[in-house]
């Protein structure tokens, strides 16, 4: 397996002028479990500045930490194709610059950014808790050895168990989904609380460690006390699943109805104004466990779900009901050969969406190009071994893919983390991309411009 994934980078690397407008490559010493793109900060005329957050996993010796680097986003078709290529893996990018360090209490297994300020985090961790954090008034704090872990600026509580990955803002308000191991999706309002996170640091009641330095705090039980935080309860406790709940989602336009996914197999939907009970639930959506389920934000008919059978489904909602519990859906997505973690509809159109898995796949895919493989004659092409809907994989990577975002404020530009443990012997790699332009552009507009350059280019007509 170590030596096919090999051969796969070394090709993909050959082909990186080719296929990407735009590629930096960031060695990480320890695995990051999560990235997320924050504010854009600065636009240039060749690059644009924008806030990254990511997680450090450590061996537990060393602080665990939530990362909030600067980076440097180049914009379309101002990189060298010879430049893209030329990089260490081994080595960090010129591109990401470290720029605010928080001591994470425990690991951070997801991070996810509010709608409406994204300054504001949430992070999951290995214990019940959610922590909101004000990643631009938290202190800068040093990773040393035995550094007590900063202060969360909001702790919601209300789960019962450890609650890791399952996390969401509403789009619609500040509102905050999160689903564990008890089985159990929580909500709170975070609302109310806005203003006084959003206030500086040293107008906040707490107490500083002695030594600590600003904004690290007094904690019990070697760090891991959160009780001198401003802590708040959930406004909603719904049950309806019988395993982990490993993910959840808004509804892109409500703060009242959501969806949830669970190691039960089950797509649960749910709308807080109803009850605690769920309005629908789809009891086997796939055929093991579900990690993940994303709501498209252009049609909010269509969700995604990514599973541990290595598939991606595609469900349109209207077509689920009450009597029909199997809940078939629209399209099946086969382009995984492992666990698919991660899925995600891109920001700039409807009908493409990405998903990675553990096999270092990152997939690419357009639900509207299935069943539309035709020729130059307009009849079907012959049979192909790519994935129906497939239409760009990313292989950078050497290990799993756990964690990929798009950027908003660039649609086709997307982060990328894997966890390399198993492959080049400890940390991570992150990676920003961006795929050729001519891959997602309207045929017809590549076309022209293919004509408007034939001339300089020397290429025989069609």
């Amino acid at each position: 397996m170590k030596r096919a994934s090999e051969e796969r980078y070394t090709q993909w690397k050959s082909l990186v002028p080719a296929l990407y407008d735009w590629l930096t490559n960031h060695n990480l010493i320890w695995p990051s479990l999560s990235c997320r793109w924050g504010p854009q900060l600065k636009q240039g005329t060749y690059k644009n500045r924008q806030l990254l957050y990511l997680s450090e996993r450590t061996d537990g010796e060393f602080p665990n930490t939530l990362v909030v680097a600067q980076c440097e986003v180049l914009k379309p078709r101002t990189a060298a194709a010879e430049h893209i290529s030329q990089f260490n893996e081994e080595a960090k990018s010129p591109f990401v610059k470290k720029h605010k360090t928080i001591i994470h209490p425990g690991e951070v297994n997801r991070i996810r950014e509010l709608p409406q300020n994204s300054k504001i985090v949430a992070t999951h961790t290995d214990r019940p808790e959610v922590l909101i954090w004000n990643v631009e008034t938290q202190p800068n704090r040093s990773s040393t050895l035995g550094a007590v872990h900063s202060r969360p600026d909001l702790v919601l509580t209300g789960h019962t168990e450890n609650a890791e990955f399952a996390l969401n803002f509403s789009r619609a308000a500040p509102h905050v989904l999160s689903g564990g191991k008890d089985k159990l999706v929580l909500q709170w309002s975070i609302e109310d609380h806005i203003t006084g996170i959003q206030e500086p640091y040293p107008s906040r009641a707490g107490t500083p460690t002695a030594g600590g330095g600003r904004g690290s705090w007094t904690t019990g039980g070697g760090g891991s006390d959160l009780s001198d935080a401003s802590s708040i309860a959930p406004r909603g406790v719904f049950k309806g699943h019988s395993n982990t709940v490993e993910d959840v989602q808004f509804r892109p336009s409500s703060m009242q109805e959501f969806c949830s996914v669970g190691d039960d197999s089950c797509l649960v939907f749910w709308d807080a104004r109803s009850g605690h009970e769920p309005t629908l639930k789809v009891e086997k959506a796939h055929d093991a466990d579900l990690h993940c389920v994303d709501w498209n934000a252009h049609d909010e008919n269509l969700l995604l779900t990514g599973s541990a059978d290595a598939s991606v489904r595609l469900f349109d909602h209207r077509k689920l009901s009450a009597s029909n519990s199997q809940g078939t859906p629209i399209e099946q997505f086969e382009g995984h050969t492992a666990a698919v973690l991660c899925v995600q509809w891109c920001p700039d159109r409807a009908s493409v969406f990405g998903s990675c898995a553990e096999d270092g796949l990152l997939n690419v895919w357009d639900f509207e190009k299935v069943g539309k493989k035709l020729g130059e004659s307009g009849r079907p092409k012959k049979s192909s071994k790519v994935p129906a809907g497939l239409f760009f994989q990313h292989t950078g990577h050497r290990d799993k893919v756990v964690d990929f975002h798009w950027d908003a404020s660039d649609p086709w530009t997307v982060v990328s983390v894997s966890d390399d443990g198993e492959s080049t012997g400890g940390g991570g790699t992150l990676q920003i991309w961006r795929m050729i332009d001519f891959l997602y552009r309207p045929e017809e507009e590549v076309l022209a411009e293919l004509d408007s350059v034939r001339p300089q280019l020397l290429l025989p007509p069609q």
